[in-house]
């Protein structure tokens, strides 16, 4: 994957220039086969709204998600200096202990499922190596603090992007249909309001929510370090890589890569929350393309996340008034697709059934 004569950068612009785009008529053959199951046309709502997606990203109308992974993509924000967040830093890799044990929100979840967890740490503070379980693929220690200047260089957020393609490319070759994203990083709502600020031309006060809780002091803090960090890092004059190196973070980056590399491999990326959201406004902004592999799998409570989805233009499967992120809503969403594929691909026709349809 890394070829030692090409930048970061140069490989992740060949991997996004070989994301290829989905055919409508892949879709439209999905609807056709929809409207002739044993049902009233459409009562299956937007069940068969999911299903005629992944058929058209699998270019089948016999869609199937049978196995199912998430990818946790941890790391640190030097943001976390300016008072952002309501835990301290090193929640991050104790949190990270607690998925290798199996004992987060997102492990439940995910069993709930029949969904693996895979956790990556590109960018945790603390020395983890010795966590079972963990991918360690650390770029740096954390992020700068983005308030200072940028979080990231262009070739550390471009190697976080690769080791997200890289994971997804990993994943999809071990047969994995349906990939969905999670995250772990004290200080990545901050990070997360920054790039939508940026993305869908919003204000900081529009993009800032509680995060981990914080009260309506700590949230006026959090959107002026925003808005100091969109000005001192001048975003307005970057492209989509120099945003995401300015005010993102290595698992941020590390998610916009995974949602990349399920495009070059046909595979649906199931996006979670705010966070998760943000990466996808990313990744979008660096390969078009990869919006039709995406499905948002929730409405999180994070204010700014309704910012997201308006700009993506894309409905999410589900609402529960969730914001913690982990991939908690992307688990839950992993069952609802799974259902919608094997409702298209499970299902007899009229004909099939030998049952009338509605005009005799």
């Amino acid at each position: 994957m890394h070829d030692s004569a090409m930048t970061y950068e140069d490989q992740l612009a060949a991997v996004v220039g070989s994301v290829e785009s989905t055919s409508e008529s892949d879709e439209l053959a999905a609807w056709e086969r929809l409207d002739m199951l044993t049902k009233p046309p459409r009562s299956l709502g937007r069940l068969e709204e999911v299903a005629a997606r992944v058929a058209r990203v699998q270019r089948t109308v016999r869609p199937s998600v049978a196995r199912k992974a998430i990818v946790v993509a941890a790391a640190d924000h030097g943001v976390v200096a300016e008072g952002v967040s309501a835990y301290p830093q090193d929640v991050t890799w104790q949190m990270v202990a607690n998925f290798s044990a199996g004992g987060a929100a997102i492990n439940a979840l995910a069993r709930s499922v029949g969904a693996d967890v895979l956790v990556y740490d590109v960018g945790v503070a603390a020395d983890i190596a010795h966590l079972e379980g963990v991918e360690h693929r650390k770029v740096s220690a954390g992020t700068r603090n983005m308030a200072l200047g940028a979080a990231m260089t262009r070739e550390e957020c471009a190697h976080a992007v690769l080791t997200g393609v890289e994971a997804a490319r990993t994943l999809a070759e071990r047969g994995y249909s349906l990939i969905g994203t999670g995250e772990m990083g004290i200080g990545n709502s901050t990070a997360a309001a920054a790039l939508t600020a940026v993305f869908t031309d919003a204000t900081p006060a529009a993009v800032v929510g509680r995060g981990t809780g914080i009260d309506d002091a700590a949230m006026q803090r959090k959107a002026e370090v925003v808005r100091r960090s969109l000005e001192v890092n001048d975003v307005r004059q970057l492209d989509a890589l120099g945003v995401l190196a300015a005010v993102g973070g290595l698992e941020i980056a590390a998610l916009v890569g995974v949602i990349i590399g399920c495009a070059q491999e046909r595979v649906c990326a199931v996006a979670d929350g705010y966070i998760s959201g943000a990466a996808a406004l990313a990744a979008v902004a660096l390969c078009p393309s990869c919006r039709d592999y995406l499905l948002p799998s929730h409405r999180s409570a994070e204010p700014g996340h309704a910012l997201v989805l308006r700009a993506l233009e894309l409905e999410p499967v589900l609402d529960l008034d969730m914001r913690l992120g982990e991939g908690t809503g992307a688990a839950l969403a992993l069952g609802i697709i799974d259902a919608a594929c094997r409702m298209i691909s499970e299902m007899a026709t009229f004909d099939e059934a030998g049952v009338s349809g509605a005009d005799g």
